[in-house]
């Protein structure tokens, strides 16, 4: 530590007890500073350690974090220990080398040298003068003048200095001697001398510094036995008592062998040097040193002791440094551990807190937030967290609000369900609810007493509780008798075509009992059904698809028809009767009347006879308009055309059908210049939806369906064209001629009715209908109707 100027631990003098206890102490410090360190960092690692075995949340994360930073660390903190260990090493070695020692030695002689010459000097100087013949001469007799005189002329030599004249150790003469001297000391010179021995060895000299000047010894006289002091013949008046006694240390340090320098008070130093003469008589010469040379001698000295007092200890200091080095060492071990803890921990406290906050969540706990700093990115974090707790708070709140309100509507529901259940159980007409595959979702007892009692599946339903589901698997066809089945199938698929479907249906008598219908039909009667057919959204299913179905109505009109039959013909035959009875009371009366005169044969009784035939004949034509009358009453409404746009109609007509026609491909070709028609839109649309609804089910067996409608201009006949085509099985040439007859139908049970109808309303529209063969498959529909006169008035009514 001396070595680096860092503070003094080597005291003045060397292997004194203060610097063995500096020395055992500061090993002492050191080396229990070392355990400390070495026991809490293992103490972390094993912390470290039994965290990972238990996994404790972020043990992991400090682990790594841990040895990175120990890995990171340990390559140049063992370098630089290695490198601060070789460099102590090396400088040690160069501190206490060889030439350091002479270099020192060598320094401390050359100024000791300069000393002692500037010592010689002063010594030759003071020979000089006492072997001066004026000198002696004064001296002799006593005449200071005469000195003085002598003195002066070394005025150049003395160079500054002062000159003292003794005769038995008491100064009688004084030349330039200094006033003040109150503060006036001697100083020896060290003594450097080197033994052969410890040059030779190696092994670190012993230097003297400042060794005490030896007892005064007298000069000796040169008249010894002279008994009268000669001192006593000069005037001592010149010289105060201070003079007087530095007057006396002047001459004991130029007696003395070590030569020492004689300092006054202005730091102005002084080389003594003396010689003897006759009579017991000292000349005492004091030659001024350079300015400083003290100061540096004393420097010199100083430096010279210390250094060797560490040189005696470098083993200590080396073991010292070494120790010191293996604590810095072990601190930065420590240190780069402890930050790496400190790092982990500022990432490892928020997420443990994080994840403590999300158990709690998980546990119901929404109002749990975390307070805990952290860095910037990880504040950020726990901010997002604390927001997502409190907007997982709210929608809790809002959560459990619609969770009321939908148990209370789910109970409402159920009451209401379970009316409707009631209501559904005791209604007198069959309800059955279909799905999309036309399983059945919901049935009542009254469809199954009416058309299932007898088949499997209606035993079944018939055998479950009100309240329960409907078992699984139970299809459509399961419950219908076979004579109907084919035309519900139909029906159902016109349903979902159209949305809506509904005929009437006759069940014979026979099937109906071998069903578990009514068993009151006679042979040869049949049970009349009512069946319509409505498309249901039954909402969506987990992937967010549309569910369709459906459902059935059945009621057995049978009795409805019959009573309703007896009500029109009693009507039917009280107006007969009535309007039978007004033309026949003329026609009797006429009767009586000409029978009459014919038996009287007058001359007026054949005018009488003549106005009676017309009144029969009058009669006779009221019942005949009355017969056409009844006649008339099952003919159509008569046709309104008007102006109106084809396309339109055309579009119409396809909105009936939208939703549908699902796995039907529609094009449409609408001639965008296409002028207007003289057409009744609306008896033309169901002319179009027929057309439409066939040529979809003509497609129900085909690979590939297409549903195509054109609109166009005939250039041949200067009529607008609608042309209905479709993908199916096409039409025979037989078929085409009998296809707008009455009562043809290529349907298993078709009325035979609707293309029939469909070529009349084409007709009233003085248009024409007819059915094409185009290409290998399909069928072809086209409809001519006239062009509206734009500037003609609206045409009149057109009679059937």
């Amino acid at each position: 530590m001396s070595g680096f100027n860092a503070f003094n631990l080597v005291p003045p003098s060397h292997g004194s007890p203060l610097a063995l206890f500096l020395f055992t102490g500061i090993t002492v410090v050191l080396f229990l500073l070392l355990l400390l360190l070495i026991v809490l960092l293992a103490r972390n690692i094993l912390k470290m350690y039994g965290d990972g075995r238990s996994r404790v949340l972020g043990s992991r994360l400090r682990s790594r974090m841990l040895l990175g930073a120990l890995l990171l660390s340990f390559a140049p903190i063992v370098f630089m220990a290695l490198f601060s260990f070789l460099l102590m090493n090396r400088s040690l070695d160069r501190w206490f080398s060889q030439p350091v020692s002479h270099l020192r030695d060598q320094s401390l002689q050359l100024a000791l040298q300069l000393a002692h010459y500037v010592s010689g000097n002063a010594r030759a100087e003071a020979e000089s003068i006492a072997r001066a013949p004026g000198f002696l001469k004064g001296y002799d007799t006593a005449d200071r003048d005469e000195l003085a005189t002598e003195m002066r002329r070394h005025r150049i030599t003395l160079e500054g200095g002062f000159v003292l004249v003794y005769r038995d150790g008491v100064a009688v003469a004084s030349y330039q001697v200094p006033t003040a001297v109150a503060h006036a000391a001697l100083h020896t010179w060290p003594d450097v001398a080197l033994s052969s021995a410890d040059n030779a060895t190696g092994s670190s000299p012993t230097p003297t510094v400042g060794r005490a000047l030896p007892a005064r010894r007298a000069l000796q006289s040169a008249h010894p036995g002279s008994a009268e002091p000669a001192a006593a013949k000069f005037d001592l008046s010149t010289l105060s008592p201070a003079q007087q006694a530095f007057s006396s240390m002047a001459l004991r340090g130029a007696e003395s062998p070590d030569g020492p320098i004689l300092s006054l008070e202005e730091a102005d130093a002084f080389a003594l040097g003396a010689a003897s003469f006759d009579d017991g008589g000292v000349i005492v010469v004091a030659l001024p040193l350079p300015t400083g040379l003290g100061a540096t001698v004393d420097n010199i000295a100083a430096g010279a002791q210390e250094y060797w007092a560490v040189y005696r200890q470098r083993r200590a200091v080396r073991s010292t440094f070494l120790l010191l080095l293996t604590l810095v060492t072990t601190l930065t071990f420590f240190a780069s551990s402890w930050l790496a803890l400190f790092l982990s921990k500022q990432i490892t406290r928020p997420v443990e807190a994080l994840a403590d906050a999300m158990d709690a969540i998980a546990d119901g706990d929404y109002r749990q937030r975390i307070d805990s700093r952290a860095t910037e990115e990880l504040s950020e974090l726990i901010a997002s967290f604390n927001q997502m707790a409190t907007d997982l708070e709210e929608s809790r709140m809002i959560a459990d609000s619609s969770a009321a309100r939908i148990e209370e509507a789910n109970r409402n529901l159920k009451a209401r369900q379970h009316e409707l259940e009631l209501i559904l159980e005791t209604i007198p007409s069959g309800v059955v609810v279909l799905d999309g595959e036309r399983s059945v979702l919901q049935v009542n007892r009254a469809f199954l007493d009416l058309l299932t009692a007898s088949l499997p599946a209606g035993a079944t339903l018939l055998a479950r509780e009100p309240d329960q589901p409907v078992p699984a698997g139970i299809r459509l066809e399961d419950l219908l008798p076979a004579a109907i089945l084919d035309e519900v199938l139909r029906l159902e698929r016109r349903a979902q075509r159209m949305g809506v479907a509904g005929v009437e249906l006759e069940l014979p008598a026979s099937s109906a009992a071998a069903h578990g219908g009514p068993s009151n039909l006679k042979a040869g009667e049949a049970l009349s059904l009512s069946v319509t057919i409505a498309v249901l959204n039954l909402g969506r299913d987990q992937t967010g698809q549309q569910r369709r179905g459906s459902i059935v109505v059945v009621d057995d009109v049978s009795d409805v028809l019959q009573a309703q039959r007896q009500v029109a013909w009693k009507e039917v035959a009280q107006r007969v009767a009535h309007e039978i009875k007004n033309p026949l009371t003329p026609i009797a009366l006429s009767a009586e009347r000409i029978q009459r005169h014919i038996d009287r044969k007058q001359p007026e009784s054949w005018t009488i006879i003549r106005k009676c035939s017309e009144v029969i004949l009058s009669s006779v034509e009221s019942m005949r308009l009355l017969v056409d009358q009844f006649g008339s009453l099952a003919e159509f409404p008569v046709a309104q055309p008007c102006a109106a746009s084809l396309n339109e109609i055309a579009e119409n007509a396809l909105l009936l059908f939208h939703g549908r026609l699902d796995g039907i491909e529609i094009q449409t070709k609408f001639a965008p210049a296409l002028p207007l028609v003289m057409a009744d839109a609306e008896a033309l649309k169901r002319a179009l939806a027929n057309l439409i609804d066939n040529a979809a089910e003509a497609m129900n067996g085909s690979f590939h369906r297409m549903l195509r409608i054109e609109t166009s201009l005939s250039e041949r006949t200067g009529m607008a064209e609608l042309i209905v085509a479709d993908t199916g099985p096409g039409l025979s040439r037989e078929v085409r001629e009998r296809l707008f007859l009455p009562y043809f139908s290529t349907k298993q049970r078709g009325t035979g009715l609707g293309l029939s109808i469909a070529a009349k309303i084409v007709q009233d529209h003085h248009g024409n209908i007819r059915a094409e063969q185009r290409g290998s498959a399909g069928a072809c529909f086209v409809i001519e109707l006239p062009l509206a006169r734009v500037a003609e008035p609206e045409a009149e009514n057109i009679p059937a």
